[in-house]
C-alpha cells in the first residue's frame, strides 16, 4: 500500500460546512473509493491558513484527486466547489506533498 498526501484549499468561513458535508458523505462516493484502492482516508484543517492536509493509503498508483473522469467523482465536486478553492472542472486545487519522514 502507498501512502500520499496532498493539500487543497478552503474558501475563509466555510469549516462547518465543509465539516457538515464530509460527516454526511455520501455513500456511493465513499463505496467508489474504497472500491478503488482508497483507505484511511484523514483531511485536517489548518485555521491560520484555511489549508486542508489530506493523507491516504492507496492499493495502486491513482488517489481521490485522480479519479476525476468517474461521474459520482464529478458529481462530488461540483457539490464542494462554492466552498473550496477549484479549477475549472470544479475539482480541487490539490497539491501533492513530498513525504520527507515516516515512522512506522
Amino acid at each position: 500500500m502507498k501512502r500520499v498526501a496532498f493539500k487543497m484549499y478552503l474558501k475563509p468561513g466555510f469549516e462547518k460546512e465543509y465539516e457538515k458535508r464530509h460527516a454526511e458523505i455520501w455513500p456511493k462516493l465513499k463505496k467508489l473509493l474504497k472500491e478503488s484502492g482508497v483507505n484511511d482516508y484523514s483531511i485536517y484543517w489548518d485555521k491560520e491558513t484555511n489549508i486542508l492536509f489530506a493523507t491516504q493509503k492507496i492499493e495502486g498508483e491513482k488517489s481521490s484527486q485522480d479519479m476525476g473522469i468517474n461521474p459520482i467523482v464529478q458529481q462530488w465536486w461540483d457539490y464542494m466547489a462554492d466552498i473550496m478553492e477549484v479549477n475549472e472542472d470544479n475539482s480541487p486545487i490539490s497539491i501533492p506533498l513530498k513525504e520527507l519522514f515516516y515512522m512506522e
